[in-house]
């Protein structure tokens, strides 16, 4: 990660009956993953859902006119690539292994705010396709959506967990 800190915050979770990610040989699939806080039931709409040392990597300036226009796509962002970085990790890889990701925006006008973000998880980007969707699971708040692909050779990852 280039400057995000690790925080505690769990991994993806399916909103459904699916897998956060599925390994298939050295390649490893990783889930949609949309902003949402499981321990209570909430997309995750503003700086004020994430944890306080966050806000400030996220982008909080204290602004009231720009921490509501910039939050909630912001706060998504955070959310969502800090929650990939876990499930990676999980995974036994890190941020370093991702090799593809493709973002679903609600509204690509949101697309600067979280290419800001995304390069405090990432020095180098893996290669990357952005579309524009109408709509996302669970609700309307979900500004964005984010799945992954990573290269986590299979002998790595065993020993990674050991």
């Amino acid at each position: 990660m280039a400057n995000s800190p690790v925080l505690e915050i769990k991994g993806a979770k399916p909103l459904s009956r699916y897998a956060p990610f599925r390994r298939a040989g050295d390649l490893v699939f990783f889930a949609g993953i949309i902003a949402v806080d499981h321990a209570t039931m909430k997309v995750v709409t503003g700086y004020s859902d994430l944890p306080p040392e966050a806000r400030r990597l996220a982008g909080e300036t204290g602004e009231l006119s720009t921490d509501m226009k910039d939050g909630p796509i912001a706060a998504q962002s955070w959310w969502i690539l800090n929650s990939l970085r876990l499930t990676v990790e999980a995974a036994g890889g890190t941020l370093n292994d991702v090799v593809k990701m493709t973002q679903y925006f609600r509204n690509l006008r949101d697309f600067p705010t979280y290419n800001r973000i995304r390069a405090t998880f990432f020095a180098d980007p893996p290669a990357s396709t952005v579309v524009q969707i109408s709509e996302l699971l669970p609700t309307s708040d979900s500004l964005l959506e984010v799945d992954a692909t990573a290269y986590i050779p299979l002998k790595a990852a065993t020993s990674a967990h050991e």
